[in-house]
């Protein structure tokens, strides 16, 4: 029998009601394996800036570092939207993920054949998709300095953001593309803006001399517009996508609508070493808080993630990721993937997540 200690991070709107549907998962999952698991809950985002004026407090960081993975439910929400507070539910995102070191942000855009009748694209177009996004995540615009507000000489209300890239950042998540890349189909497609961007030119440069290192690996460059317009349009061209903090974030949202919802799309933050991070990649959803109707999906698929990446438990992660296609072969849908007729509510989903787990 083997042990591992998480710290769960439940955070805002839907994110402790999907989180908790996990953590069922998980613990059956686990158990059939001869695992045990030890769940510690802290507060980070919205809900740490009501308790504690923070974001994310440094010893909400310390615990998390000090675990063998973090699970993260969802941040933000209306109540802290004003954009000239000084504490933002984002900051502690952001603040996590330069803590724990986790610079590859994995996120895997797979079409369930029990789904395809559920994306607004046709399903001839969507069949068999099964693609990586490596979206790099602790540099580019979100991170570069100086952010700067403020007038203009002549009263004009002025922002700067500022897009920086050092070689190192891009060839460490780059290489780390082509190592997944590796065990998948063998190709790689970098996406940038080196038509206009400097950094985008310096990205494409690195990315080249690592496809150099790795000749059994085909490796294609996009722009980012390009991209965006293929991922619609052929998405089965695609094995693993490794791109920039920006760009990640917009198209792997983009192609949540292949799988059919947010709902379905877990994700992974890794790093060099120490704790890996696991988060669905929609939002806190406050429209739907308190309802009991969230697709818990994404957040049990996320634990399957952490399973894999963080603990070895490969056979539970593919046991995990086998009832949730049971579930949805079987016709169990929440209101994001059935609007009509009378979908199920978040906990009676993971109900029959767990059916397949037997």
């Amino acid at each position: 029998m083997s042990h591992a200690d998480i710290i769960l991070l439940p955070g805002d709107g839907i994110g402790p009601e999907v989180l908790a549907q996990s953590v069922r998962v998980l613990e059956k999952a686990a158990a059939r394996g001869g695992h045990t698991l030890g769940f510690q809950e802290r507060l980070m985002g919205g809900c740490s800036i009501d308790r504690q004026g923070v974001a994310l407090s440094d010893e909400v960081l310390a615990d998390c570092r000090a675990a063998d993975a973090v699970l993260m439910g969802a941040v933000g929400g209306p109540k802290w939207d004003d954009p000239r507070a000084k504490a933002r539910p984002e900051q502690g995102m952001l603040a996590l993920r330069k803590g724990l070191e986790v610079f590859a942000n994995l996120r895997p855009v797979k079409v369930r054949a029990a789904l395809q009748d559920v994306s607004p694209i046709k399903p001839d177009r969507i069949a068999g998709v099964d693609f990586l996004v490596v979206r790099e995540l602790t540099g580019g615009l979100y991170f570069g300095q100086p952010k700067e507000r403020g007038k203009t000489a002549d009263g004009h209300e002025r922002a700067v953001d500022t897009l920086e890239y050092s070689d190192y950042e891009i060839r460490r998540v780059v290489e780390f593309a082509f190592r997944l890349a590796a065990c998948r189909h063998r190709k790689v497609t970098s996406v940038d803006k080196a038509n206009v961007l400097e950094s985008s030119r310096l990205w494409r440069q690195v990315t080249v001399e690592v496809g150099a290192q790795h000749p059994e690996i085909a490796l294609d460059h996009l722009l980012v517009d390009t991209a965006s317009m293929r991922i619609i349009q052929s998405p089965r061209d695609f094995d693993v996508i490794v791109t920039d903090n920006m760009f990640g974030d917009i198209l792997t949202d983009e192609a949540s609508v292949l799988a059919g919802s947010m709902g379905m799309l877990p994700s992974a933050s890794l790093g060099d070493g120490g704790p890996g991070l696991y988060e669905p990649i929609h939002g806190s959803a406050p429209d739907i808080t308190g309802k009991g109707i969230a697709n818990p999906v994404a957040a049990i698929l996320s634990g399957a993630m952490l399973f894999r990446y963080s603990l070895g438990w490969e056979r539970e992660a593919e046991a995990i990721e086998r009832a949730v296609d049971y579930a949805l072969d079987a016709g169990n849908r929440t209101a994001d993937l059935q609007p009509a007729g009378k979908p199920l509510t978040t906990k009676e989903m993971t109900d029959c997540v767990l059916g397949g787990l037997e």
